[in-house]
């Protein structure tokens, strides 16, 4: 397997950022193939953006969850983007460097470039669905032509993985994941920032899951987003289940925190749904 770590290698200054904190990872999960032994096939990419409400990062929506996609048949990376105190587009700008990244090593590492998917999870769920939403707006134009020298075909997501995500930035909004991403410009970015008033026709097919229980984020912040794909005849997969804390993550024994909370074994068929979903997309 190739598993390594490496950081994100962007010129802030350079692209009139400011950035104090630490610089974004790329940490990928590669399986290595046997030509001697196999005839020649291409993995999906899944990169994986953890929760953590921009203040985090979640672990037990990382490692985890890349393992998960390995024994599906899958390769994949997590990329630890950037925290408070860095604010908007650091981690939009990290999603699109890795992305692009991850495509233009497609070859070497026997992955699909046509099925490079980003997942999120809560705040996560926001990192990758802002891309998928903005891959071609105003807020990229320039780092993807004059820094990454590329086209935003080369950025744009062939599907996500959304869970529970952070959405809306309205009534049901989780409040902090906002303040931190915004910070000084929260009132001036605030609207910019709701996701599900950026689906476009060029918004990338999805998978959701999310709890109707969840208390930190609504529920409705997953609804909102299929509603918006629905409008734009988007194809997306909605899975609500009943019962369920915020950041289950895989829902298992191995996913859970030590008061036993985030083990709920009826969420656990996610992975394999959305590996059905792949398939098809």
């Amino acid at each position: 397997m190739i598993h390594q770590t490496m950081e994100l290698d962007i010129d802030y200054e350079r692209v009139g950022i400011l950035h104090k904190g630490q610089k974004a990872t790329l940490t990928t999960y590669i399986k290595e193939m046997y030509p001697g032994m196999q005839k020649p096939f291409h993995r999906p990419m899944v990169l994986i953006c953890p929760g953590g409400g921009y203040e985090h990062h979640s672990p037990r929506e990382g490692e985890a969850v890349a393992v998960k996609m390995l024994s599906l048949g899958m390769n994949a990376a997590i990329l630890r983007y950037s925290l408070i105190p860095d604010e908007f587009p650091c981690a939009l700008y990290e999603a699109a460097y890795a992305v692009r990244y991850l495509r233009e090593h497609a070859k070497e590492w026997d992955c699909d470039p046509d099925k490079i998917i980003i997942a999120g999870f809560s705040a996560g769920g926001h990192v990758a669905a802002s891309l998928g939403t903005m891959w071609n707006s105003k807020e990229l134009e320039g780092f993807v032509k004059e820094y990454l020298h590329t086209e935003p075909e080369m950025i744009r997501p062939d599907g996500m993985l959304l869970g529970y995500p952070v959405i809306t930035s309205g009534e049901k909004a989780h409040r902090k994941s906002f303040e931190r991403l915004l910070g000084t410009r929260y009132e001036q970015l605030l609207e910019s920032v709701s996701l599900e008033e950026r689906v476009t026709k060029d918004t990338p097919q999805t998978f959701l899951w999310h709890t109707v229980t969840d208390g930190a984020v609504p529920v409705e912040n997953s609804m909102l987003f299929a509603q918006a794909l629905q409008k734009e005849h988007i194809g997306f997969e909605l899975h609500l289940f009943p019962h369920g804390n915020h950041g289950l993550g895989l829902g298992t024994r191995e996913t859970d925190t030590a008061d036993g909370t985030h083990f709920q074994p009826e969420v656990s068929v996610w992975p394999e749904l959305f590996a059905t979903w792949v398939e098809n997309l």
